[in-house]
């Protein structure tokens, strides 16, 4: 396990009590607790296409949606395994009951994620970040799951840390030194930069959050719109107000993925929804949600956007 922490200027009076967690690698960890000949091993699940791999094969090059025999190539060691979903939910469904063993106040984005405002329970657990490393503790004894936890002031840096915090780490951004944290990393860690999004913006010559963060509002507007250009820049200054709010049903679940510049085949097309369908199940089925209505939308290479519904 790892525990990092960016060093002090004197903290804000607001303190960072926003957690973002996320549990590692999910469907191959819950693979690999439940099989102890696969700890320690290259794990793929699913076999015609990737739904999710192990650490050990995220090193190679392996990742989810991508073909299963690429896969297999990059990885000819791999251990492949067919999706247990009932064994998922079951994992997924205690691990949030022990987020909520801290604060009732549990936002849920997917079936392996959630942010959790801990400011009422500094008073049993103590401040946000050692209730952060109890958190991790409670998941790790309790369901044998290993988890990621970045804790901040606002949620998007929050989720921003766990992910640098990876794999099976603790990273607490203090007060007054996010946007020390924040701007040195590249532009893709930023919600909503895609591959073309991230083309874009090196072309220009912006490629850290800092240099983002720098940029002219009316230049990134210029290249990137009015709302994406505002919005990257206002989160390149972790302007972020957004409080967790779980009283709020969404009206509609979704998942998404820019593909680049590249040229794809039906057949990898196919692939790509298929894993986005997954995500999306896979958070109706938590939510213990119905669908009435399937929307693909989709952007072309010339920036004209359709649907099909």
């Amino acid at each position: 396990m790892r525990e990092m922490t960016t060093t002090a200027r004197p903290p804000t009076t607001r303190g960072a009590t926003i957690l973002h967690a996320d549990l590692d690698a999910f469907y191959a960890s819950v693979e690999q607790r439940d099989n102890p000949h696969l700890r320690g091993r290259p794990v793929i699940v699913g076999g015609g296409v990737v739904l999710a791999c192990s650490y050990e094969a995220k090193r190679v090059g392996v990742r989810s949606a991508m073909n299963g025999g690429q896969a297999r190539m990059l990885c000819p060691d791999a251990i492949v395994v067919e999706p247990r979903m009932d064994a998922y939910s079951e994992a997924s469904d205690a691990a949030f009951e022990r987020f909520r063993d801290f604060t009732p106040f549990v936002k849920p984005i997917s079936v392996d994620e959630a942010f959790l405002d801990v400011g009422g329970a500094e008073h049993l657990f103590g401040p946000a970040k050692e209730t952060a490393a109890q958190l991790r503790t409670r998941v790790l004894v309790d369901v044998g799951l290993p988890l990621s936890v970045g804790v901040a002031r606002t949620k998007f840096l929050a989720k921003v840390a766990s992910a640098q915090a990876k794999p099976d780490g603790l990273l607490y951004v203090e007060p007054g030194r996010e946007l020390d944290f924040l701007h040195p990393l590249p532009v893709e860690v930023l919600w909503g930069v895609g591959p073309v999004t991230a083309e874009k913006l090196h072309d220009h010559g912006v490629d850290t959050v800092g240099a983002l963060a720098a940029s002219e509002r009316a230049d990134l507007q210029g290249f990137l719109g009015p709302h994406s250009g505002r919005h990257l820049r206002d989160l390149a200054n972790n302007l972020d107000p957004r409080p967790i709010d779980t009283h709020r049903r969404d009206r509609s679940m979704g998942a998404q993925r820019a593909l680049g510049n590249q040229i794809r085949t039906r057949e990898e097309l196919r692939r790509e929804l298929l894993a986005l369908a997954e995500k999306v199940v896979a958070r109706l089925r938590k939510a213990e949600r119905v669908a009435r209505t399937v929307t693909v939308r989709y952007r072309t290479q010339e920036m004209r956007h359709e649907s099909r519904s």
